[in-house]
């Protein structure tokens, strides 16, 4: 052995093997990143590295026979002395070493930092989630998984999940029997209709003693299927486990392989202490998007009293509070939320945030700032996109609400409520013809979509024509969908009222129930409405009442603009103080 490690050494076969290797190592490194730079296909990379493997015990063994010199390629057996080979040189010795330090320099570098041409955009990706076909007789399991399955894809940075209160609505008009009922082919005709690239319809049966879940991917566009996987729960209550793992599956099929990095602990899941307090969880929040805010707030409720540490549905809570006029209790109920936290995924963590700060501090700066970190992290978070639009626009950043609303426009090309929203920035821009047409084209859509109206009924006071916007509001309040709408309705045909002079009209329209309101807890409307009430005494000039109302409207109000407005009703009937 001695004697043949000798005359590997003689023949230069080590010094051969090292530079081989350096020079092999530089090729590997630079082709990982060049080649996908021009677009070459991975098949190349893969015939480089393979070639490179395959010459190595090549070069070896030409080593061992072959000489090369200053004259040429000798064979070995031509000459007994190779001292006059090339590669016998002091210079050739720090030439091998520095290639090899090169190429590890490279690795190193390459490793550590991400390899350039490994860095990857990913197209943004819209999903319809279906209702799931619910096999097993247990009504626990619906709209349960369909919460955590939109959960665990949103994860994705590239996907973004088509809101289930929007389809539903637009399922009414699609099902023969006019019910909500999301089914997978009721859902690919509103993702055609919708422009929705992609539907995820899930099954999920009893198997043994557990059960299993299969989902598959529907590409609306061509209404092929894309994709399909599948997962089998043990028990019952590792049922939304497997629904968190079957997100990943169906992540990766939509391009997002970032879970495969994550630690086990910040994959983001759907999580309750209980099945009943997810059921109750997930009623209220259906309960809360069609906008029947008391029994959402009851079932918010009932699921923090099944699992005191469920901060979603504190939060949840929280928003159907404050939408009630329940300020206080929204305040506290948002203070608990907050210091649950780390019960939520990343995602909503940020949408508590920024929801907190735009709602409840009205701190829209700190609003902006949440939501823009979460536009970085989910660029595709449509919701993320349309609070940005509305916090742009509070804070009077009218560019970064407009460019929010073309992308999600690029989003949802067809949505109702991001053309709706267009169609209200045009209006805010005084840009009233482009703003009616868009208005019009989603009512001549929706004639029951209560939004436009608003914009219509604003582009007529535009142009003076009163008996047109009376018109629009009347529409509105007949179209109306939530208590927000109908009061919206009327606030408007109030407004006209007194814009034309017809004071006492337009307290008429309002001043009913403010006691009933003061007492159910819901100050924001009570105030709203007092709001008008005392404009209206001081725009007839009766002082007394127009202070008095004020004062009640100060006392009760829970926003600026109604600190404001009683401020400028007692300056206009001269009290100062």
């Amino acid at each position: 052995m001695s004697n043949f490690v000798k005359e590997l050494k003689r023949r230069e076969v080590f010094k051969t093997g090292g530079l081989y290797i350096g020079i092999a190592w530089v090729l590997i490194e630079a082709s990982s990143v060049i080649l996908p730079t021009f677009g070459v296909p991975d098949w190349v990379f893969k015939g480089v590295v393979i070639v490179a493997f395959v010459g190595f015990p090549v070069a070896l063994v030409l080593a061992w026979f072959y000489d090369v010199t200053e004259e040429g390629v000798h064979r070995e057996d031509e000459t007994e002395e190779p001292a006059g080979t090339i590669l016998s040189s002091r210079l050739t010795n720090f030439v091998i070493i520095g290639i090899l330090a090169v190429a590890l320099s490279m690795s190193l570098y390459f490793n550590l930092s991400g390899r350039p041409g490994e860095v990857i955009e990913l197209e943004p990706v819209s999903v319809l989630i279906a209702d799931f076909d619910n096999q097993t007789g247990d009504p626990m399991f619906n709209g349960l998984l369909e919460q955590a399955l939109t959960i665990g894809v949103e994860a994705a940075p590239n996907v973004t999940a088509y809101a289930r209160n929007a389809a539903q609505e637009l399922a009414k008009k699609v099902n023969t029997d006019e019910s909500d009922n999301l089914i997978a082919p009721t859902a690919k005709l509103i993702a055609v209709r919708e422009g929705i690239q992609m539907v995820l319809a899930g099954s999920i049966k009893s198997a043994g003693s557990g059960y299993e879940l299969l989902m598959t991917g529907f590409d609306s566009f061509n209404d092929e299927e894309a994709f399909e996987v599948s997962i089998a729960a043990k028990s019952r209550n590792d049922v939304l486990t497997a629904v968190g793992t079957l997100s990943e599956e169906v992540r990766e099929a939509l391009g997002d392989e970032s879970f495969k990095d994550a630690d086990a602990a910040t994959v983001e899941t759907f999580t309750a202490a209980s099945f009943e307090a997810a059921r109750d969880y997930v009623t209220a929040l259906d309960l809360s998007y069609k906008g029947n805010h008391e029994q959402a707030a009851a079932l918010f409720k009932s699921a923090t009293e099944k699992d005191p540490n469920f901060g979603r549905a504190y939060s949840g809570w929280a928003l159907s509070a404050y939408k009630l006029g329940n300020k206080d209790e929204a305040d506290e109920l948002w203070k608990k939320a907050l210091t649950l936290m780390n019960t939520m995924t990343e995602r909503e963590r940020l949408r508590t945030l920024g929801l907190y700060y735009a709602v409840v501090t009205q701190n829209f700066s700190k609003a902006k700032e949440t939501f823009s970190e979460l536009i970085e992290k989910y660029p595709s978070d449509a919701a993320a996109r349309n609070n940005m639009q509305v916090v742009s626009f509070m804070t009077l950043d009218f560019k970064r609400a407009a460019e929010e609303g073309k992308v999600l426009l690029q989003l949802y090309p067809k949505s109702s409520l991001y053309r709706a929203n267009f169609a209200l920035l045009a209006k805010y821009s005084s840009q009233f013809e482009e703003a009616e047409k868009a208005a019009q084209q989603l009512i001549d859509e929706d004639p029951n979509y209560a939004g436009p109206y608003l914009v219509i009924a604003t582009a007529a006071v535009a142009r003076d024509d009163f008996d047109g916007a009376r018109a629009a509001y009347q529409r509105m309040l007949q179209a109306t969908r939530s208590e927000f709408d109908e009061f919206m309705g009327a606030y408007g045909l109030a407004d006209i009222e007194m814009f034309i002079g017809n004071f006492r009209k337009a307290r008429e329209i309002v001043d009913v129930s403010t006691a009933e309101d003061i007492g159910r807890g819901n100050k924001t409307t009570a105030a709203n409405k007092l709001m008008i009430i005392a404009e209206s005494y001081a725009g007839e000039g009766n002082n007394v009442e127009a202070i008095k109302t004020a004062q009640q409207l100060f006392e009760i109000g829970t926003s600026t603009s109604h600190k404001v407005s009683a401020a400028l009703v007692a300056v206009r009937a001269g009290d100062d103080e």
